[in-house]
């Protein structure tokens, strides 16, 4: 037994007796985040080969809090953990994991296993499982299922990633224009089996199975049986099946849909994505622009060293490179540092105000790109008013610290000098930080990614250049 398992261990057996009562309160904190004793108890079930309390403890857990469980687990008690799961509570289990321990919990699935699993699901979650899945055991999997399951997840993984086209479940209620709402109902009522485990619309289509509306089920359910569907429908969003989620998410927060059509290029329909697809895309991208903003892509807890290494160290190089860039603007002005020496002490203070203003700018412009909220038609005004932000920012700033410079010091044009190089920094920071990322959209590169460090070099530069030029013409 591992120390880590010796003392979640002793934490069960600290536990009272009747907290085994209810394990669904016991495995859940208030704020739904796994309580570590019941990890424990998980563990230690493990560890002492009892299979029948193992699978009371997961069949006391809801599917997202078994994937969530995982990450707690090492691979070996994954391992173990995921022999006790039948198919229908895999698939359910599998759709929630992170795409790391997802990768390797599938290496420990027998393919027959996984194939079932892969039947209980929806397709695209079916497509980004197998899409997991090394080409010999993928090939094994899909040779097991049967022929019309296969085909929709290959079909879905003909599509390019991260568009709608991977992003849409292929299963969806359609509806010919001549039906009436009974017709409609009863089609439902005979066709169960067949269709979405969740759905929130049919769509209504013509001739060519193109859609040219939707009715809403609670719409359906208040309607009378001989009501046409053709007479309440609704207009429909058609999403282009090659279209970007992240656009996708944008259409679907705009116009606050629950679920929308998607097409090919002749129009016709080929799959729908629901609402709760969209929550897992804006999660993924902002977790990802979030990341990049730091220069790293590792955020899960079962991240390998090497791989988190291989994911910063190239951001810290190029900021090696740009700092080595900015420290030279110093050289010129080692006469004049070395007769007043407080300047050095004044340097980083300069440079730091400036960066952290920098990023305040380059955190709303990328926010705003990504909200679609910063284009040509208002990207002037928003320069402006950053411009402004800054200037001020910086003379309130730059006024208090020149003040606390004067009563420590008692020179007054060494205090003027602090005051105007701190209002040119975190103008130029703010300069940086709302032009960076809009002119890298421009050229087509994620802001998200680059902008940081070209802002950070900026303030850098500019802030030792802007004190110690300003310093030379005022003091000496």
């Amino acid at each position: 037994m591992s120390r880590e398992s010796a003392d979640l261990t002793d934490v069960t057996d600290r536990l009272p007796p009747e907290a085994d009562e209810d394990l669904e309160d016991l495995a859940l904190r208030e704020d739904y985040a796994l309580a570590p004793e019941f990890v424990a108890m998980v563990i230690d079930a493990a560890d002492r080969g009892d299979a029948e309390r193992l699978r009371e403890l997961l069949d006391a857990l809801h599917p997202a809090d078994v994937a969530d469980l995982m990450g707690f687990l090492s691979a070996d008690y994954r391992e173990e953990v995921i022999a006790h799961l039948n198919p229908e509570a895999l698939a359910e289990i599998l759709s929630e994991l992170d795409t790391e321990i997802r990768e390797e919990v599938l290496e420990h699935v027998p393919s027959e296993t996984l194939a079932k699993a892969l039947g209980e699901m929806e397709s695209d979650d079916a497509a980004d499982v197998v899409d997991d899945l090394e080409a010999d055991k993928r090939a094994q999997v899909l040779a097991a299922m049967p022929e019309s399951e296969r085909v929709a997840i290959e079909t879905s993984l003909a599509y390019e990633d991260e568009t709608a086209g991977r992003l849409m479940q292929r299963e969806v209620v359609a509806a010919p224009q001549f039906w009436t709402v009974g017709q409609a109902i009863t089609h439902l009522r005979r066709e169960s089996d067949d269709l979405p485990e969740l759905f929130f619309d049919v769509y209504v289509v013509d001739p060519a199975y193109r859609p040219v509306g939707a009715v809403a089920v609670s719409q359906m359910l208040r309607a009378a049986p001989s009501t046409p569907l053709a007479q309440i429908m609704e207009p429909v969003t058609e999403i282009p099946v090659d279209m970007d989620q992240e656009e996708v998410a944008y259409i679907f927060n705009k116009y606050h849909l629950i679920s929308a059509p998607v097409v090919e290029p002749g129009g016709r329909l080929v799959g729908q994505v629901t609402v709760d697809d969209i929550v897992g895309v804006i999660q993924e991208e902002t977790e990802e622009d979030i990341l990049a903003l730091a220069g790293v892509s590792d955020a899960g807890r079962d991240a390998g060293f090497l791989g988190i290494v291989r994911s910063r160290l190239p951001w810290l190089l190029i900021n090696l490179v740009t700092e080595a860039i900015a420290v030279i603007v110093i050289g010129p002005f080692q006469p004049m540092i070395a007769k007043i020496v407080i300047l050095v002490m004044l340097l980083p203070i300069v440079s730091s105000l400036g960066g952290n203003a920098g990023t305040q700018a380059l955190t709303v412009a990328v926010r705003a790109l990504a909200a679609k909220e910063l284009n040509a038609a208002n990207a002037t005004r928003i320069i402006a008013r950053e411009l402004g932000v800054g200037l001020l920012n910086g003379a309130a700033v730059g006024l208090i610290l020149g003040g606390g410079l004067y009563v420590w010091q008692h020179d007054l044009k060494l205090s003027l000098v602090v005051f105007l190089a701190i209002i040119a920094n975190l103008f130029v920071a703010a300069l940086g930080g709302i032009l960076a990322p809009i002119v890298l959209d421009r050229f087509g590169r994620d802001p998200a990614v680059s902008s940081s460090v070209v802002v950070t070099f900026m303030t850098d530069f500019f802030g030792f250049l802007a004190l110690l030029g300003i310093a030379s013409l005022i003091l000496l």
